[in-house]
């Protein structure tokens, strides 16, 4: 009975195993919102980011996260830097792109995991609003296949991409 047991137990394994390298190489999460606001407006926001306090939903989740800025005051070669607890681990950002319809970034997590990842807000101008659309995009490594088997990461992370883009509309709102 516990060899059939153990048997059971390395086939569901192994099915799993097989399963998660099968999952895609690469991720992307996505969400947008319209803002009643000129894109200049909403670029500037985003490419300064001493004000990501006041929209971004990560920076709510550790009030004692240590900051450290470089590179430029704002806009394309300002990188911002944080440290601190397990809900915001550690990493960097860097602005890579910053104009009125688009403003990317190279985003690289440290903490809890290595991640390099893409993100790129586009500010598309639609009459009296703008269409912002949120997105980030990466690699997908093996031992990634396999969390993401239990843990849907466009659900996780695209509710604080929700949360911070109902901050950035009532910032750039105002």
């Amino acid at each position: 009975m516990i060899k059939k047991i153990g048997i059971a137990v390395v086939v569901l394994l192994g099915a799993l195993l097989i399963y998660a390298a099968t999952q895609p190489d690469t991720f992307r999460i996505q969400r947008a919102a319209s803002i009643k606001a000129p894109p200049e407006k909403i670029a500037a926001a985003l490419s300064d980011f001493h004000g990501w306090e006041a929209w971004s939903p990560w920076e709510k989740m550790d009030p004692a996260m240590k900051r450290s800025y470089s590179g430029a005051a704002k806009g394309k070669g300002a990188a911002y830097a944080w440290e601190g607890n397990s809900k915001v681990g550690q990493g960097r950002m860097e602005i890579t792109e910053a104009a009125p319809s688009r403003v990317a970034m190279d985003l690289d997590f440290v903490k809890p995991f290595e991640a390099h990842n893409k993100v790129v807000f586009t500010l598309t101008p639609k009459g009296d609003t703008t269409e912002v659309t949120w997105a980030m995009q990466g690699p997908v490594p093996y031992p990634a296949k396999v969390m993401h088997v239990f843990v849907d990461m466009d659900s996780m992370v695209g509710k604080q991409f929700e949360t911070g883009l109902a901050n950035l509309k009532a910032i750039s709102e105002k």
